[in-house]
């Protein structure tokens, strides 16, 4: 059965020895013009090339670079809260290099371990696998809205939003084939709860991922 990244929930099962966290992609996927979708050319934040960043807070960062085809969105911009804008930036950097570990062939990638821990790393893990297990990837664009930050407690907060998928296409990792056939439908639409740790280095890594598909909150 051909999945929409939304599909592969991650679940936080015990999962430790599941994969060394490295890539099940293959080579690039182009992507048409018919698969933009609302915010990918405004001024919502799309990532799609390196993002190796010279950062204000002076944390030497891990490159991520997603192929030709394949697309993260993240609407609303900045808060305005300085703090809340950091556990947003940090939150992207996950969620893009866990595409990355999707979408990317390599040995390793140092970004996913970077921006996250505990069953937070064990959930990509596992999100990863569903793919890898499959043989499949992904073309297409992924756009995340109604972002939302709660701080709970002293270096810990919670992320919560919502992830729309219905622009993105299996891809076989045999046959390099996409399948544009798949019609949109609400499973395409997952709401996500994320807990984040501030660790030593000053980056908010994800410590635990809820996904709940076809959840009323995200689907129009």
């Amino acid at each position: 059965m051909n999945r929409r990244p939304t599909l592969l929930a991650a679940a936080a099962m015990a999962a430790a020895a599941v994969v060394s966290l490295s890539a099940c992609g293959g080579s690039d996927g182009a992507s048409k013009d018919s698969d933009k979708i609302a915010g990918a050319d405004s001024g919502d934040k799309a990532s799609g090339s390196p993002s190796a960043e010279a950062s204000d807070d002076g944390v030497d960062r891990p490159e991520i670079r997603l192929p030709k085809g394949v697309k993260n969105v993240f609407e609303g911009g900045t808060t305005g809260d300085p703090k809340k804008d950091a556990v947003l930036a940090d939150n992207e950097r996950w969620v893009d290099s866990l595409i990355e570990a999707v979408t990317v062939q390599a040995k390793d990638h140092p970004a996913l371990k970077f921006y996250a821990a505990g069953d937070g790393l064990i959930s990509s893990a596992e999100y990863i696998q569903g793919f890898q297990e499959k043989k499949k990837t992904f073309v297409g664009t992924i756009r995340y809205y109604d972002r939302q930050v709660t701080f709970l407690k002293d270096g810990v907060a919670a992320v919560s939003y919502c992830k729309d998928g219905t622009k993105t296409y299996p891809k076989d990792l045999k046959t390099g084939v996409v399948d544009r056939s798949i019609e949109p439908s609400a499973s395409d639409y997952a709401f996500v709860n994320t807990r984040v740790k501030k660790n030593g280095k000053g980056v908010w890594q994800t410590d635990s991922v809820t996904s709940t598909t076809a959840s009323k909150k995200c689907t129009p």
